[in-house]
Order: structure tokens, then C-alpha cells, then sequence
């Protein structure tokens, strides 16, 4: 069960880095077609599109990220401990 657990974890941290990556990406004129860019917009597009809908923006600041990396721990710890009670 222990191969599970590291698995869940580096899973979910590698997601909530692309979050983070591409929160400081669009600080910064970059091309959208470059492959990195269009990589990590594919991978994160699925969760913060839905967020985008439901939470309002503040002005020009988007916060769906911040509200993604919250659910993704709470989730992250869900699984975890379902992991650790041997479900």
C-alpha cells in the first residue's frame, strides 16, 4: 500500500505545480502554442475552467486557481486516509 500512497502524493503535488506554473506563466507574455504552455494548459484546463464558472473573478484577478490548490489537498487527504485505513 505504500507504492499507492507515494503515488497519490506525487501525483497530486506534480498537479498543483502545474497550477502554480501556470499562474506565473500568465504573468508573462508567453506563446500559447508553445508546447510546454499548451501541455500545461491541457493538464489544468479541466479542473480550473469548471471553478471558472462558478466563482466570480475580482477585477482582472482570477482566485479559481487558489480555490483549485485548496480542493486538490482536501481531496489529496481524502484519498490518503482512505489509502492509510486500507480501503
Amino acid at each position: 500500500m505504500f507504492w499507492l500512497y507515494t503515488f497519490v502524493n506525487v501525483l497530486f503535488t506534480l498537479l498543483e505545480l502545474a497550477i502554480l506554473a501556470r499562474v506565473l506563466l500568465s504573468w508573462f507574455r508567453v506563446d500559447p502554442y508553445h508546447p510546454v504552455v499548451a501541455f500545461l494548459y491541457q493538464i489544468t484546463e479541466p479542473i480550473l475552467s469548471p471553478l471558472r464558472d462558478v466563482i466570480p473573478s475580482l477585477g482582472m484577478i482570477d482566485i479559481s486557481p487558489i480555490v483549485a490548490l485548496i480542493l486538490i489537498d482536501i481531496i489529496r487527504q481524502i484519498i490518503r486516509a482512505l489509502i492509510l485505513s486500507g480501503l
